[in-house]
């Protein structure tokens, strides 16, 4: 029964994680404008990447404070230049979707190269909810690439 418990809190996620990403590009796009929206993107990845530092504080993974940080530090970096270059966010996202995945995948046992004390702990399927969210909007900036470099004024990458 445990199972399929946890496939349907699975699906749940990442069901919550599309409706998440819906509603974000509802409410960003709609109220700022091209530029705005792609810098609010870039500088939102760097605020998603940082739970993880909250997450080894509240889950007291010592530890994992220097891979976590390292983590924080390339994602951060991939925010800035995703305030500017959309494809830093269509890398970005989905690489942090993936980071996601590994914690969760670390939290369920699977041996992944990272020892358990390596990687934080997270909530149960917060990896499944941020990697449909991740995705999601990965696919969303490629839609929108051209736009906003047109409103910077520069060729689409």
């Amino acid at each position: 029964m445990s199972t399929l418990g946890f496939v349907v809190i699975v699906i749940l996620y990442a069901t919550i994680g599309l409706m998440g990403a819906a509603g974000a590009i509802f409410l960003v796009r709609n109220f700022l404008g091209p530029k705005g929206e792609q810098v609010f993107y870039g500088l939102f990845l760097i605020m998603i990447a940082a739970f993880y530092l909250a997450f080894a504080a509240y889950f007291g993974s010592a530890e994992a404070w220097r891979v976590e940080v390292s983590a924080v530090v390339l994602f951060a970096a991939f925010g800035l230049f995703g305030t500017r270059l959309p494809i830093a966010l269509i890398v970005g996202y989905p690489l942090h979707g993936l980071w996601d995945l590994l914690h969760e995948l670390q939290a369920h046992g699977a041996w992944i190269g990272f020892q358990p004390e390596q990687l934080t702990a997270i909530p149960l399927a917060y990896g499944i909810f941020c990697l449909a969210f991740d995705f999601c909007m990965a696919w969303y900036f490629h839609t929108r690439r051209d736009e906003w470099a047109a409103a910077w004024g520069t060729a689409a990458a």
